[in-house]
């Protein structure tokens, strides 16, 4: 079993991961249950869950995959009675679900007064379902988890809710409008939960990554011949530390940090960067 970065002892608590067969939200899921934890996975696909479930189990840990629409109250707070009467009542949630949809992009970073008469996708051209699913997916799918999750949580201390934003939080990136503002929302109500939860033991704070390479966006980075995109020069030249995280390394430290409430029992509230430098660069 891999080594538990920070020490972090999570033994006897019960931690829920939303989007848990993705990429960096298993490698989550792993790391809590290498720290203790009996995990929830939450996802859409039940043969990447029980697969990931087996994983786990096999290093010793405790994980059993449930299947959910974050986009459904109904179908969360169901789940959250499900994951209530298998592993007990839920210590942590990690809000991992969400993600970007092409139909609520622009094809150009910079809007040119001749692409009205182009076949170019432009600001006007961006397909309203589009934005409104990914909203719906990255808010909502935050939203609708933690009203179910956080009623087992009330008046329990030392709970935790733990969100995902971005680094488009801070700075939108070019051409994904709908995403980045989905993402500044998930830090805004990061803070509101923090302030709203205070006063019944849960501390809400997120986690805002920058760019990680990853199997998801190989494509956009790298050319088929293995050199870098022209959008990954751009990446790393405002990287200060020249380089793309490590999710095994770079992102788990910050997540067990966060859930240890002997190291961090008194952030609340925060959204914490783990991007090399990159909202600290003003590019000169």
């Amino acid at each position: 079993m891999e080594k538990n970065v920070l020490n972090t002892d999570l033994s006897g608590k019960v931690a829920v991961v939303t989007g848990a067969s993705g990429t960096l939200c298993s490698i989550f899921a792993k790391a809590l249950a290498r720290a203790g934890a009996k995990v929830a996975l939450l996802g859409r696909n039940m043969d990447k869950l029980k697969a990931l479930a087996d994983e786990i189990e096999a290093e010793g840990g405790v994980a059993k995959g449930y299947t959910c629409n974050v986009m459904n109250k109904a179908n969360c707070l169901q789940v959250a009675e499900d994951v209530l009467a298998d592993l007990g009542p839920c210590d942590i949630l990690v809000n991992g679900a969400g993600g970007n949809n092409s139909r609520a992009n622009t094809d150009k970073e910079y809007f040119e007064m001749g692409d009205l008469d182009t076949d170019t996708v432009t600001f006007f051209d961006l397909d309203e379902s589009g934005v409104e699913m990914v909203f719906n997916l990255n808010f909502i799918g935050t939203l609708l988890p933690t009203q179910a999750f956080a009623r087992q949580m009330v008046g329990r201390e030392g709970c935790n809710i733990l969100n995902i934003s971005s680094m488009n939080a801070y700075l939108p990136l070019t051409k994904i409008p709908a995403y980045s503002g989905s993402k500044a929302a998930v830090t805004n109500f990061t803070q509101w939960l923090a302030v709203h939860f205070s006063k019944v033991g849960i501390r809400v704070n997120a986690i805002a990554p920058g760019f990680f390479a990853s199997d998801q966006n190989a494509k956009l980075l790298y050319n088929e011949d293995g050199t870098p995109t022209a959008r990954t020069g751009k990446i790393l030249a405002a990287t200060p530390m020249g380089r793309f995280g490590d999710s095994k390394r770079d992102l788990v430290g910050a997540l067990l940090f966060l859930l240890n409430n002997d190291a961090a029992g008194f952030i609340t509230g925060i959204c914490l960067p783990v991007d090399g430098g990159f909202s600290a660069y003003s590019g000169v």
